[in-house]
């Protein structure tokens, strides 16, 4: 992969490049500075290549450019440091500089790699050491398990401890749950700790007095009591007791008439009674409470079924309020974290990390880079390519040894293979590489494939190995169903002598995460040679 060393602008017309190392014989091991230079306009991109594009060798150090400015001219120099652990004679591939919109290629160079003489009759002989198990490491998962953990306790705390848990009442709560009775006489006690009379404050006096009244009567006798006027409360206590739906003496009806109206004359016509008067009236709103509840009928089985339902729906209300609370606060939660992250990462990332998704499991992944077949491709994949085992006609298998290794199949979301065909008695004839990729195509039509689309163009890998390269899309069958689905391939072909060495990538045309996937294999083919 190429990444930018030193940005300029515009394009080259005029540029030279060289390449250089410092030596051309070194021991396993050691170390040799690998150089290029580059001559080009003060006003061009030049793009040195980065990673492992210098296999056989291997690329431990890149080193900054260096930068030299000749009249309208610039000097490129880039270092990097290259070596190799395996003795023997190693080629370092032509490495690609794009400098503007054009690609120069380096020489190649060769490299031979001597083994350590080492003095055995000096050197002491000691036994061969046990094979120690390692470990494999676990990762950081542990890490995100125990913070996902905590954050799922907290919030869970936080509705229990909010929501959920049982608290303990409140003293209006607690009144609230009385009897209407008892509530009065609550009210009527905490009437006599004010201190209305000791400041003469006879309106406020009365009205908590009249208040206790009318809302006694309100839950026990007629439920328009707390709205009524004076006279309509009256007038409906008679029409009850000439009714015979509750049997209040007249003494009773009287009395509270008396109390009202003294009220409302307190309240709305600021007359000032006297206190002794007004502790006397308490008194009698006292009594006339007890008597109303003598007179009130005991409550039928009925009526207290009613109540206890009541009780019961008002519980469910409460729990149903609570699990609404705690869903909509754990929505919220779970909302805000996937804003959070989709504003930092992306949405279409985060909904696939979330959901799963196989090809962004196959990118983020540990890559393997291994060599396969013989002579070797070696290329880099999300997952190691397994030999596949090929039932071949016997014609074909006396015309040709193949070797096949991939990951996948065509129905599946991504498939990779490679193979490599060694052609017997192939004579004086040319191997027709356009003629095995039809072969290829072939097999995607024998898979359920239809409406093939093809293109090509030259292929040139990292060590400047040149090949073909097939493209385009295709419909794939999906398993068991008459449906299509739209997919993309690409088929890399190269020949060498009686050799065919081929790699097949197949994917969906709307897998996000593919085309980073298929950049990254392409950019990693390289083929070795059989001597190597």
């Amino acid at each position: 992969m190429l990444s930018c060393a030193f940005l300029l602008f515009t394009i080259t017309s005029n540029a030279q490049v060289l390449s250089s190392i410092d030596s051309t014989s070194i021991k396993i091991g050691e170390q040799i500075t690998y150089r290029i230079q580059v001559e080009t306009d003060t006003t061009n991109l030049v793009v040195f290549p980065e990673g492992q594009t210098f296999s056989p060798l291997e690329m431990i150090e890149s080193y900054a450019v260096d930068t030299l400015k000749k009249n309208d001219k610039f000097s490129l120099i880039k270092k990097y440091g290259l070596t190799q652990f395996d003795s023997g004679a190693y080629t370092i591939p032509r490495q690609k500089i794009v400098i503007g919109d054009k690609t120069f290629l380096t020489d190649s160079l060769k490299v031979e790699v001597n083994n350590v003489v080492v003095d055995t009759t000096k050197q002491g002989l000691y036994g061969i050491k046990p094979i120690i198990e390692v470990k494999k490491r676990g990762g950081n998962w542990w890490k995100y398990l125990l913070a996902t953990l905590l954050i799922i306790g907290i919030v869970a705390v936080t509705l229990w401890w909010f929501i959920w848990r049982k608290k303990p009442l409140t003293e209006e709560e607690q009144i609230a749950l009385l009897p209407p009775y008892d509530r009065a006489k609550l009210a009527l006690k905490n009437l006599d700790e004010s201190h209305y009379l000791e400041h003469e404050e006879l309106k406020s006096y009365y009205s908590e007095l009249t208040l206790i009244i009318r809302k006694y009567l309100d839950e026990k006798v007629y439920d328009h009591s707390l709205e009524s006027t004076t006279d309509e409360l009256i007038s409906r206590l008679r029409l009850l007791k000439e009714g015979n739906q509750i049997d209040l003496s007249k003494e009773t009806i009287k009395n509270i008439e008396s109390i009202l109206k003294r009220a409302d004359l307190v309240k709305f016509a600021k007359s000032a009674p006297d206190i002794a008067l007004a502790e006397l009236d308490r008194n009698t709103v006292d009594a006339e409470i007890d008597h109303v509840r003598e007179v009130l009928p005991e409550p039928t089985e009925e009526e207290k079924l009613l109540d206890e339902e009541y009780r019961a729906a008002l519980e469910r209300k409460k729990q149903r309020k609570k699990i609404i609370i705690t869903v909509a606060i754990s929505v919220f939660l779970l909302m805000a974290t996937i804003g959070g992250f989709s504003i930092k990462y992306g949405f279409g990332y985060v909904k696939d990390t979330i959901i799963g998704h196989d090809s962004i499991e196959l990118l983020d992944g540990e890559w393997v880079t291994s060599d396969y077949g013989f002579p070797p491709i070696s290329i880099s994949t999300p997952k190691v390519l397994k030999r596949l085992e090929l039932d071949l006609p016997e014609e074909l298998l006396k015309q040709a040894d193949i070797t096949m290794f991939g990951y996948g199949s065509l129905i599946e979301k991504f498939n990779i293979v490679a193979a490599t065909s060694r052609i017997k008695n192939l004579g004086e004839g040319k191997i027709d590489i356009q003629q095995a990729i039809d072969g290829n195509l072939k097999t995607f039509e024998a898979a359920g494939a239809q409406n093939i689309i093809t293109k090509k163009e030259k292929f040139v890998t990292p060590n400047g190995a040149e090949g073909l390269k097939v493209y385009g899309t295709l419909d794939m069958a999906i398993p068991n169903s008459d449906k299509f689905e739209s997919g993309s391939y690409v088929i890399l072909g190269f020949t060498a002598e009686n050799v065919i060495q081929q790699i097949t990538i197949t994917w969906r045309e709307d897998d996000t995460y593919a085309d980073q996937i298929v950049e990254r294999i392409l950019n990693s083919v390289e083929l070795k040679k059989e001597e190597s």
